[in-house]
């Protein structure tokens, strides 16, 4: 019993050398019972004494506990009318001067705006003060009325409330005060409550003035001096938790294609770039899609207003007006004239295929054969936002040049590339897109939703993509799938909306890309 005796009386001395100098500043001053007489005190701060008082929890000290809570404040509006008078009780002091006046004498006399005017007008109707009779104002009510300060008036003066506090008469004036702009503020607060431990009321009987000796820390000049030597340090709590630190970050988004385009790049491609305000030229016709397709239209694509883009050389120009009005050999192309107009129109890329387009060119004039280059960047669509679909997204592209290309090169790089992507399965099926043939789609399965989800297209590029740029058929290899629906799972975003809305709370918990 003894030995029990003398531990707990070592764990009590080894409590007191491990208080901080803020803990033992507040621990006289437990009974106050309330933080703000804390605070008032002893000087240290709210925040100070909120830190201080998860320490002493966690050494069982004290107790916390804590409610949330809706208080009503007043909004800007509401600090301007408690002070100048609300809208109605301005328009009310004009019409019992007048006892009758036009609606606009009367929005001109009272110096409110439209919104003011129509509360205003509102509020004094509902309470049968006034009718309003052929653009005329009449008073309805008696001047003993008027004068009398009217519910909603009181209920401000009132505040700062709590929503669970309100009497029936304040309730009424909250619900006739809340759907107007910024007069009441809801504020969701947290009240931290505690209460003495047997530990601390211990405590609070104890002088704990010969703490105040011990040595926070251990510092170069003390080393230097020797000071340090017979000198008692405060223990290090290493247990109790502290409060999370969140380092400096990049976006989870940017993370995740930083780590694609490494990818690319380890397998010999190049990178692509360009603008994401295109022409309707490189966008669609040069990929040779039909001027007359439905993607072309506003319900697909956003256009520029009042833009109108400058075509590249006159030669190339003719050569894709070739392709589409079949003139190619071996090609119908899409059994219509091409039109000039349509194709300067300025749009948001598509897609990030339209710098495969221009890649090409670049490859053809350079005579870069065989050439491997690649794109991740955004696109736009004029599309329904649901959980897969958005109306800005990531994509990433890719082309292979090469006399010797051929399908089965381009599953092995679409299948390595989803591989070191995280994806040990994908389904490959045949697909359709105007400008690839062969062409196929890449599926993975969504595991929370529980279906199939389309991760985009891939391909050979026909000849009318690739004659007006070479001048005769090579080989082409093309994907583009979307890249935010492929880092989906990593992230356990199961709705494309969340991965943009910057949720301070979502970015901090974010998990590190790491594959």
């Amino acid at each position: 019993m003894k030995g029990q005796k003398h531990e707990k009386l070592l764990d009590f001395d080894n409590v007191i050398e491990s208080l901080s100098p803020n803990e033992r500043a507040i621990i006289p001053h437990l009974k106050e019972k309330s933080i703000e007489e804390i605070d008032k005190n002893t000087g240290l701060g709210k925040t100070s004494v909120l830190r201080a008082l998860e320490f002493l929890s966690n050494k069982n000290i004290v107790k916390l506990s804590s409610e949330q809570e809706k208080i009503l404040e007043l909004g800007v509006n509401g600090i301007l009318y408690l002070k100048n008078g609300l809208p109605e009780r301005k328009l009310i002091s004009i019409i019992g001067e007048k006892n009758s006046i036009s609606l606009q004498d009367a929005k001109k006399l009272s110096g409110l705006n439209d919104n003011e005017f129509k509360a205003a007008l509102g509020a004094l109707k509902k309470k049968a003060l006034i009718n309003l009779i052929n653009g005329n104002i009449i008073l309805a009510g008696s001047k003993q009325e008027i004068a009398q300060k009217t519910l909603e008036e009181k209920f401000l003066e009132s505040l700062p409330k709590k929503i669970n506090e309100l009497q029936p008469e304040e309730k009424y004036a909250f619900d006739s005060l809340k759907s107007r702009k910024d007069i009441i503020d809801i504020q969701d607060k947290k009240t931290i409550s505690f209460t003495s431990t047997e530990l601390g009321e211990k405590l609070m009987k104890q002088d704990l003035k010969e703490a105040d000796n011990l040595v926070e820390g251990l510092t170069s000049s003390l080393i230097k001096s020797g000071q340090w030597k017979g000198k008692k340090f405060r223990r290090y709590d290493i247990i109790s938790n502290v409060p999370k630190i969140y380092g400096g970050k990049r976006h989870f988004v940017n993370q995740a294609t930083d780590y694609a385009k490494k990818i690319w790049l380890e397998m010999g491609f190049k990178e692509m770039t360009g603008n994401m305000i295109q022409s309707g030229f490189w966008n669609f016709d040069a990929l040779f899609t039909a001027q007359d397709h439905p993607v072309r239209e506003m319900q697909d694509t956003f256009f520029i207003k009042n833009k109108t883009a400058k075509l590249p050389e006159k030669e190339l120009v003719e050569n894709i007006k070739s392709a589409h009005e079949g003139k190619i050999k071996g090609s119908k192309g899409w059994q219509e004239d091409w039109n000039e107009k349509d194709s300067k129109k300025v749009v948001m890329r598509t897609h990030t295929t339209c710098l495969s387009a221009q890649t090409l060119k670049k490859i053809a004039e350079k005579k870069e054969f065989p050439a491997k280059y690649f794109a991740l960047g955004k696109c736009f669509r004029n599309e329904t936002v649901d959980w897969s679909h958005n109306f800005e997204f990531n994509q990433t592209d890719g082309i292979v040049v090469d006399e010797n290309a051929n399908f089965r090169q381009l599953l092995g790089y679409l299948i390595e590339f989803f591989r070191k992507m995280g994806y040990e399965k994908i389904r490959i099926r045949p697909g359709y897109f105007p400008y690839t043939e062969p062409s196929l789609e890449i599926d993975v399965f969504h595991p929370v939703h529980k279906k199939w989800m389309e991760l985009g297209g891939a391909g050979m590029f026909r000849p009318e993509v690739t004659i007006p740029f070479f001048g005769r058929h090579i080989p082409v290899l093309a994907w583009g799938p979307g890249f935010d629906r492929i880092i989906m799972e990593f992230f356990n975003i199961t709705d494309l909306r969340d991965m943009y809305k910057n949720n301070i709370n979502q970015l901090r918990k974010m998990k590190i890309w790491r594959r």
